[in-house]
């Protein structure tokens, strides 16, 4: 159960939500369960918010062009942008405040899936992982 319940918050931290799952993953991790498994759920549940993000951005992107929010000519360049450095910035996508935003964003601009799974999953796990390290040797 502790573990379904990380995946949750982790769920809902990893979509536009304002909240965190450090806190429960450090709580979790002292109370002396499997480091790795506390990962793998932690990091599946914060991707997969992410790839909510994305969808919600995907989908979005008609609705922002049609309210006017968005010009189709300055949606253009942004994509341009985006996809020869998207990979870079999804990198930030585990850091707190911008990191939820930026996924919703490449769903937005139609980021490419597979690389946004790729470098949203390498950021969100080496964020966990990196949180662990630094737990076990404090």
């Amino acid at each position: 159960m502790v573990y379904l319940t990380l995946f949750f918050i982790a769920f809902l931290s990893g979509s536009l939500l304002p909240l965190g799952s450090e806190a429960l993953f450090l709580y979790d991790l002292q109370a002396g369960y499997s480091a790795v498994a506390l990962i793998l759920f932690a990091s599946v549940g914060n991707i997969l918010g992410a790839l909510l993000n994305y969808y919600l951005g995907l989908k979005g992107e008609e609705y922002l062009l049609r309210k006017g929010y968005l010009k189709e000519s300055s949606l253009q360049k942004a994509r341009k942008r985006f996809n020869r450095f998207g990979g870079y910035v999804l990198l930030l996508s585990a850091a707190p405040i911008i990191g939820d935003p930026l996924t919703f964003i490449a769903g937005v601009l139609g980021y490419r899936l597979r690389y946004f799974i790729l470098f949203v999953a390498l950021s969100k796990t080496i964020r966990y992982t990196a949180l662990a390290l630094l737990f076990m040797w404090s």
